[in-house]
């Protein structure tokens, strides 16, 4: 395989932004469309888009729902995953999730160590459930570029084997 070409198989997708901001219309989410951009970059189409508030039982509801009845084979959340009070994806995440994949969020955090001491801060994790890999970027448009990039292409890879 090619580096961030697809493996002529088509991957569903879903993007989750979290932000109470957002969510209240305060703020228009910049990050949500990086990751759209940059899915469709990889030959991903994207099913679903949603604004959900930093409310764990919200968001978990949202990942089991896209999981379990829309059907995505991916899901790729933004924002919550620093140390405020209010920043709950990542437990909302392991809620949901059946088997943790650690070789994604350590990739991306090696990456924004590179860029940034901060990030090191980022408490995002990936994991799957049932047939859907979920995976926590943190919240920013530019970490959102900078995480997603080095995981791209292996997102093919990973959705056909979660397939079977």
């Amino acid at each position: 395989m090619e580096h961030g070409k697809p493996q002529n198989i088509e991957i569903i997708a879903a993007a989750l932004t979290v932000s109470d901001r957002s969510a209240r219309g305060e703020r228009s989410d910049k990050s949500g469309p990086v990751i759209e951009e940059l899915l469709q970059s990889i030959g991903a189409k994207i099913k679903e888009y949603r604004l959900v508030p930093d409310e764990q039982d919200v968001i978990a509801r949202n990942l089991r729902e896209l999981s379990d009845n829309v059907g995505v084979d991916l899901i790729v959340t933004t924002g919550g995953t620093g140390l405020t009070r209010r920043d709950v994806t990542p437990e909302a995440t392991l809620e949901v999730i059946d088997r943790r994949i650690p070789g994604f969020e350590e990739a991306m955090r090696a990456e924004s160590i590179k860029i940034t001491p901060h990030g090191m801060l980022s408490r995002a994790v990936s994991g799957t459930r049932r047939q859907t890999l979920i995976i926590n970027l943190p919240g920013s448009p530019k970490a959102v570029r900078e995480t997603l990039s080095v995981i791209l292409p292996a997102l093919p890879h990973a959705v056909e084997l979660i397939r079977g």
